[in-house]
């Protein structure tokens, strides 16, 4: 038996980048063997075993035969006459099929290292085709490194997508890689990839449309790098991929369908359909009367959300001019979310007489208070 550290970790080492996973490879054993040895079963799929005291995973080497389409129809074939460099074989991209020995003897059958110098994605075999997953890997490995994928590469993505695989693409996993790739250093690398393999059509087609004409495309790409610069949310970097959308027909309704397509979380698709009503209204909050300010915030659920719509605020500025972290009107208009929300509606409420009266009198408490608020600024 014998064991070889592989994929993410030996790959990371060679960039000189921290690693925070470590996996590993068993050539000549046999899920009986694991066992004996006190490792742990884990794996559905295949024979993967957890390390009796480190806790990390062991997989015995394995080989995988297409048997449907999709990234679910494979037949797996797990023995101890499979050899590393079969199971190196069936991984999606030469820069993950970089194995080490107990020694640190690098073992690099396709390349990987001189690919991580060159900083290109390359696919290891014509297996590559097999997994419509990878196309979003691929993608999402480019906004990690900023590396560009091959020529070679290229085309047989482009001929995955042609041959409907990315039409056999789920949510679940689509939203997963997008959601990673998206809190990548380089985000835009990402979409530029699925754009040009023509993925993008498939799995994000309101997407596609609004970057149908050339400058839409390339001011959302400078969007999205600048929330990546600024290090911001998962969900403010969704909300500015949807600010995409503002030049379609009914861009809420749009957005609406894209996160329903990718089934995205709630605070994503919220945040991302309040950026595309409220954008262009926080960009003029500079200049809006107080009884507007207070409509904008009552829209936007300020009074008990004041945290997201400080995140709103956020995904405004990027998607504006972007010379700022929020859009220019913020501090104003947070001083005017904190004088709103210091008015005590329980004290007006308890001093109404007509109930039907109590909304608009604290409409109208809440406008009083903006106005002086702003007033002293």
């Amino acid at each position: 038996m014998k064991i070889y550290a592989v994929g993410g970790a030996v790959r990371d080492e060679l960039l000189g980048l921290a690693v925070k996973d470590r996996d590993y490879v068993v050539v000549g054993a046999t899920p009986e063997d694991m066992t004996r040895l006190g490792y742990k079963p884990v794996g559905k799929d295949f024979p993967v075993f957890l390390h009796p005291k480190t806790r990390e995973e062991y997989a015995l080497a394995r080989t995988e035969r297409k048997t449907a389409r999709g990234y679910k129809g494979f037949q797996v074939y797990a023995a101890p006459d499979v050899t590393l460099e079969q199971d190196l074989s069936r991984r999606d991209l030469t820069i993950n099929a970089i194995a080490r020995d107990p020694q640190g003897r690098i073992i690099d059958p396709y390349g990987g290292a001189e690919d991580l110098k060159r900083g290109v994605l390359r696919h290891v075999s014509p297996a590559f085709a097999e997994d419509p997953v990878r196309i979003l890997r691929v993608a999402r490995f480019a906004a990690r490194f900023g590396f560009r994928a091959a020529p070679a590469t290229l085309r047989l993505m482009r001929a995955m997508v042609d041959a409907g695989e990315a039409d056999a693409l789920v949510a679940e996993r689509v939203w997963r890689e997008l959601a990673i790739g998206l809190m990548e250093a380089a985000p835009s690398k990402m979409f530029a990839l699925l754009r040009r393999c023509g993925a993008l059509a498939h799995v994000l087609p309101e997407l596609a449309a609004a970057w149908a004409g050339r400058a839409p495309y390339l001011r959302s790409q400078r969007a999205l790098e600048r929330a990546a610069a600024r290090g911001c949310t998962l969900e403010v970097r969704y909300a500015v991929l949807a600010c995409a959308l503002a030049g379609a027909d009914a861009p809420e309704r749009e957005s609406r369908r894209m996160s329903a397509r990718l089934r995205a979380p709630a605070d994503c698709a919220d945040l991302a359909l309040l950026a595309l009503r409220h954008r262009v209204q926080i960009e003029r909050g500079a200049t809006l009367g107080p009884e507007a300010v207070v409509a904008l915030l009552q829209a936007s659920d300020a009074w008990r959300r004041p945290a997201r719509f400080e995140r709103l605020l956020e995904a405004a500025g990027i998607c504006g001019d972007g010379r700022s972290r929020r859009s220019s009107s913020a501090p104003r208009l947070l001083v005017a979310l904190r004088a709103a929300r210091a008015v005590d509606a329980g004290a007006l409420a308890a001093r109404e007489s007509e109930p039907h009266k109590i909304a608009a009198r604290l409409r109208l408490a809440r406008v009083a208070a903006v106005r002086s608020a702003l007033a002293g600024r």
